[in-house]
């Protein structure tokens, strides 16, 4: 089982967006996948159609006092499940400071699905925190959106110094997101960061309204508009977290 986080220190830079696609791509893959929603804001529920809700509560999860089985819940797509948020809890890193090893209670909740999946995408919430150190432990990839503005070489910086903090052995990939080339500055930034770091991924998410609608629909960019340059932007992306992850295709099923 290969575990993705989609991790920001800010929000509003297109994170939960990449999780839910990439999620849904490596669903079309014929990969078994999960997508855990740990965001209380719980975007990635909504636009899975799930609701916000976790069978026994997060809480009592991530102190090992329910099982993660009982609360994943299907999607409308074949080989993709969720593990809802519960948007009223938000005293998350409250309870784990309480526990044992309390940087490696979400390592301690996806031990017992390794058997049930062959990808995990975790949508973390934003910001520095004891839930962001579980999260960087428990992945083999934390993929880090980064917005072309001038701040974002440091919100990257505070990525990587994380998961050096907390010993993780994850890889860590950004991407572009939400990029409007038609600005200099955008332009700017783009060739800045892939000119400053070896791990930036070649495929660039664009600022889309295509990308806005999957909050009418409720459903990833690959099944509203599969022929859309988004799509064609989050497939480059998933191919290029595949191969880094040595995750080859099972059973393609057909994008449109």
């Amino acid at each position: 089982m290969k575990v993705i986080a989609s991790y920001a220190v800010k929000g509003g830079v297109g994170k939960t967006a990449a999780a839910v696609n990439l999620a849904w791509l490596a669903s079309q893959d014929g990969h078994r996948t999960l997508l855990w929603d740990l965001d209380p804001q719980s975007a990635a529920t909504f636009l899975l159609r799930g609701k916000a809700k976790v069978k026994g509560g997060s809480r009592r999860l991530l102190q090992g006092k329910s099982e993660a089985t009982k609360a994943i819940r299907a999607t409308p797509d074949e080989h993709l499940d969720l593990l809802p948020a519960e948007a009223s809890y938000v005293a998350t890193d409250l309870d784990l400071a309480d526990t044992k090893r309390s940087e490696d209670r979400v390592v301690k909740v996806l031990g017992g699905l390794r058997d049930d999946f062959d990808v995990v995408v975790l949508d973390s919430p934003p910001g520095l925190t004891l839930l962001s150190a579980n999260i960087v432990r428990a992945a083999d990839l934390v993929l880090a959106p980064i917005v072309p503005s001038p701040l974002s070489l440091r919100t990257l910086d505070q990525v990587i110094d994380l998961v050096a903090k907390y010993e993780s052995s994850a890889a860590v990939v950004a991407f572009l997101s939400m990029v409007d080339r038609r600005r200099a500055l955008h332009r700017d930034v783009v060739a800045l960061l892939q000119g400053r770091y070896a791990d930036v991924a070649t495929a660039v998410i664009p600022n889309s309204a295509t990308v806005e609608r999957m909050g009418q629909r409720r459903r990833p960019v690959g099944a509203i508009a599969p022929r859309s340059p988004a799509s064609a932007a989050y497939a480059d992306l998933w191919r290029e977290v595949a191969e880094r992850l040595a995750l080859r295709t099972l059973q393609p099923a057909p994008l449109f």
